[in-house]
């Protein structure tokens, strides 16, 4: 199983791993095939249900380090950052 965060809710370890061995469309394979297999070679010991909450948190972090070109310690932080912003405010509105 998967070292959690701090307030056991997070696998940071896992999701940095993830970021840095797969690309943002590899990681988006893996989750349909997740959602249309029950099972995903990126992350094939979780359950499904953290397997989808590890593999959207892991996409996120790759999405910022292609696109913008964060670096991955970066991206991590603009996750928490994000994580904490939600669990504090809710999700954020479009605009």
């Amino acid at each position: 199983m998967a070292e959690q965060g701090k307030r056991g809710t997070t696998p940071v370890r896992e999701i940095r791993e993830l970021a840095r061995r797969f690309s943002e469309a590899e990681i988006e394979n893996c989750i349909h095939h997740q959602l249309d297999a029950g099972n995903n070679p990126c992350a094939p010991d979780e359950s499904a249900k953290e397997a989808m909450a590890v593999l959207a948190k892991a996409e996120y972090v790759r999405q910022l380090m292609e696109e913008p070109g964060y670096s991955l310690s970066q991206a991590i932080r603009e996750l928490g950052r994000r994580i904490r912003q939600v669990q504090q405010y809710g999700s954020p509105q479009e605009g």
